[in-house]
């Protein structure tokens, strides 16, 4: 924001050299970038941050300094004189987008006469770096840089019908601007129209057919309140950024249009003569909520910068920035923030504008604020355990971007069917769908790494996927992602480790899962508890190839919540026995359709609570021996008494039990 010394005389005294002001300034917020002279004027390039779109005009600034310097803020009062010619019967303004177009205004004037702007007026302009177009325009670009509301002039003889609408774009709709270069329009832009055509991007730039002209004599002004969003997307996807746009997506002040409108008229009245119609056509679209009320609390203070800084000088600060006081006892001040600073609706709020006002150089560098401890989320502790788990397995965190090409999207999605959303403005060039799983991302990665000849290629991340609803917000899960050069019972394994830290007593669940990208009969969904957890699977031979990968993977996504509801985060101890265990092992045939998962549930529940763990070993087809659609599954367990030495023909008897069991439940056979 340049700001043009001679400029903010206008509107406050001021106490400092502009270097001191510059120090000061950057001391409160508004970092000074640089000084130059121009044409004998001192400029000061000021940052604005986003949040502060108040002080992207002069009168913004010169508030800002009035408040820094204690000096009173002289903001004119236009009170342009008016005919007795009713506005509202030389225009009409309708808004049929109220989303886009919260509120609109136009004023008349006829009779003006276009000429050069007053030597003062372009000298004004050109210190802030605008050029002077001719009086007209130079007025609005005048009022747009003294408070900072974009106003845009009409050529009221150009509109058609005399008349405004305030409507969204159609698809493939195509604009003229006042650049004269031509722009394709979509859904979501804001246009302001005449009753043919379109005759400006609202918030963004006016069109060549009704822009102000040397045969104009009747002008139509407006000022206006444009969606933030709206305007923001359509200046980048148009590539079409201005002074206008840039003002109108950070915020506008709502109260401070019709001062912008009338400051306009009356600067034209008095440099292009004319006649103002009456009145004013004010068309609000959708109403602004009520500002919020706020509670100050004066302990606050102390409590959160460290200084004390007396009640009546935190009331006076406050007071300054404009909030009006509400209500007030020995520990409150209840509040009501102004209509320029939006940025302003908490406690924590006011306590920064008080320190930053006092200064933060009153502050002492070795003061101590007092330090409550703090206790990290639930959430956050399971996070820990789980990547104690997967980094000491050699596992590596990967980062990468939530956004996915249409191939990789379509690629995988195990938790909906429903369309990926798609983002109007792509971080990264061909790649404009939100994720609906974190494999394909992870298994881009693998194929990076392999390319770069990487010998071990473990990884894992933890992100968001964005998972459509229709007629709703899209749900947003946080999920694990694994991918490995391992086989798929490793994989299983660390899943079952993560189970195991989160609560010593969960089970993992296996259930059939089908998917083109994954080997047949490789690949399972998984549960716990009743809950869905997520999928675990080995890549097919065309799932490598559609990724381009050289060697086998193995991949699982996991949904984090079950993690988080069922975790039990008090440290457990189970003491080790003193005697002796003892190791069986079992062949047994089954069915080929039987999955390991089945028959090991069965195994726990035939056995005692001897059966301190069982491993599975191997898995071996013999179709000449067993028979067709047979399998061996090979299995180790162990069993141990806690309080005494278990025998041998304990151990047997536990054995042929769940050989019993086995065969009732899956035709098991034991092979001797």
């Amino acid at each position: 924001m340049l700001v043009s010394w001679d400029w903010l005389k206008e509107y406050v005294n001021l106490p400092l050299t502009p270097d001191q002001l510059a120090q000061r300034l950057s001391m409160s917020g508004l970092n000074h970038e640089g000084t130059t002279q121009v044409d004998g004027d001192t400029v000061l390039d000021l940052e604005v941050t986003s949040n502060r779109p108040d002080c992207l005009g002069h009168i913004g600034v010169a508030r800002e300094i009035g408040v820094l310097c204690q000096e009173e803020l002289c903001r004119p009062n236009p009170q342009p004189q008016e005919s007795s010619s009713p506005v509202g019967e030389l225009v009409r303004v309708r808004i049929d987008c109220p989303e886009l177009c919260p509120r609109y205004t136009a004023r008349v004037i006829r009779g003006v006469k276009i000429k050069e702007s007053p030597a003062w007026l372009a000298k004004r302009l050109a210190a802030v770096n605008v050029a002077s177009v001719n009086n007209i325009v130079d007025i609005t670009n005048y009022v747009l840089m003294e408070c900072g509301q974009p106003l845009h002039t009409f050529d009221l003889a150009k509109l058609s019908g005399r008349e405004i609408i305030v409507r969204e774009a159609e698809q493939g709709e195509e604009f003229e601007a006042i650049n004269h270069q031509k722009y394709v329009l979509e859904p979501g832009m804001c246009v302001i129209t005449d009753a043919e055509r379109s005759v400006a991007i609202g918030g963004v730039m006016g069109g060549a057919d009704s822009e102000i002209s040397a045969n104009t004599t009747d002008v139509l002004i407006e000022t206006a309140d444009f969606d933030q969003l709206s305007v923001r997307n359509t200046a980048r996807r148009l590539n079409l950024g201005s002074d206008s746009s840039y003002r109108f997506e950070r915020g506008v002040d709502p109260e401070g249009i019709d001062w912008a409108s009338r400051r306009c008229c009356e600067m034209i009245l008095d440099l292009a003569g004319g006649e103002l119609a009456s009145g004013v056509v004010d068309v609000v679209g959708r109403a602004r909520p009520e500002r919020a009320k706020i509670v100050f609390r004066f302990a606050q203070v102390a409590r959160v910068l460290g200084i004390e800084v007396d009640p009546d000088e935190a009331c006076r600060i406050l007071a300054s920035l404009g909030l009006t006081e509400l209500s007030r006892n020995k520990e409150t001040i209840e509040l009501r923030a102004p209509s320029w600073r939006r940025d302003l609706s908490r406690e924590i709020d006011l306590i920064e504008e008080v320190a930053r006002i006092h200064g933060y150089e009153q502050i002492p560098e070795d003061k101590q604020v007092a330090m409550t401890v703090s206790h990290r989320p639930d959430a956050d502790r399971v996070m820990a355990k789980v990547r104690t788990v997967l980094t000491a397995a050699g596992f590596d965190e990967a980062v990468t971007a939530s956004v996915v090409n249409q191939d990789w999207s379509d690629a995988f999605s195990p938790w909906t069917r429903e369309e990926s959303l798609k983002s109007l403005l792509p971080m990264l060039r061909g790649a404009e769908y939100l994720r609906r799983s974190l494999v394909p991302s992870l298994l881009g990665v693998r194929r990076l790494n392999e390319s770069l000849s990487n010998d071990v290629i473990e990884l894992f991340e933890t992100a968001k996927v964005y998972l459509p609803r229709p007629g709703q917000m899209p749900a947003e899960p946080l999920m694990l992602g694994i991918t490995s050069g391992q086989d798929f019972f490793y994989v299983k394994g660390i899943i079952e480790k993560l189970l195991n830290v989160v609560d010593p007593q969960l089970e993992l669940d296996c259930s059939d899962f089908h998917d083109p990208l994954f080997a047949s009969g490789k690949a399972c969904r998984l549960g716990v508890a009743k809950r869905e957890l997520g999928v675990l699977g080995t890549l097919s031979a065309e799932g490598c190839l559609q990724f381009d990968l050289r060697g086998p993977t193995t991949v699982a996504e996991l949904r984090i919540e079950p993690f988080c509801e069922l975790a039990n985060l008090i440290p457990q101890y189970t003491p080790h026995s003193a005697h002796p265990a003892i190791v069986r092992d079992l062949n047994l045939i089954v069915s080929e359709s039987l999955r390991w998962a089945e028959l090991s549930a069965t195994v726990r529940s035939a056995s005692d609570k001897a059966l301190e763990s069982i491993d599975y070993r191997e898995t071996y087809r013999d179709p000449e021996r067993d028979g067709v659609g047979k399998k061996r599954l090979l299995f180790s367990m162990t069993f141990r008494k806690p309080q005494r030495t278990l025998t041998g023909d304990e151990a047997d008897a536990i054995c042929q039990a769940i050989v019993a069991e086995c065969r009732a439940k899956h035709a098991a056979e034991l092979l001797t």
